[in-house]
């Protein structure tokens, strides 16, 4: 459903939204090693969130990455809008060029659905409020 990127997108801001509860700021190769992936793909990735103010990255000696710092709590569309755009919103369930509404694809009706489901629940998740799994232990971000 997301792409390779969106994945790890996700991946790395649940685990550092996870550190950032106590303080913490975590490195890159750090973030790598917990959502296993490559260090150079990982990068960009953040490079993408902190760019689109998803995270926030520190430079020196005492950087890293944090979750974003605001009023405002970093909501898991967020993530997945800064990498894959809207693309999964909008697009066809079979790919289709010309499905919409008037001309439909035979499963547009049951893919408007779920992709508005799936929509709701990315706008309506708050990335601390699922990290809280991870810092307790209770949930992971690799097998």
């Amino acid at each position: 459903m997301f792409s390779r990127s969106c994945e790890y997108g996700i991946r790395a801001t649940l685990y550092i939204a996870s550190k950032s509860r106590n303080g913490e700021r975590v490195n890159l190769k750090d973030i790598a090693k917990e959502i296993e992936s490559p260090p150079a793909f990982t990068a960009k990735i953040l490079q993408i969130l902190a760019r689109n103010g998803v995270i926030e990255s520190l430079k020196g000696p005492t950087g890293g990455f944090i979750i974003r710092d605001s009023p405002e709590p970093v909501r898991l569309i967020e993530v997945v809008s800064a990498i894959d755009g809207n693309q999964i919103f909008e697009g066809c369930g079979l790919g289709l060029k010309q499905c919409d509404a008037n001309f439909p694809c035979p499963v547009h009706d049951e893919f408007s659905k779920v992709r508005n489901a799936l929509k709701k629940m990315l706008e309506e998740t708050v990335i601390t409020d699922i990290s809280e799994g991870l810092a307790k232990g209770m949930s992971f971000l690799k097998r």
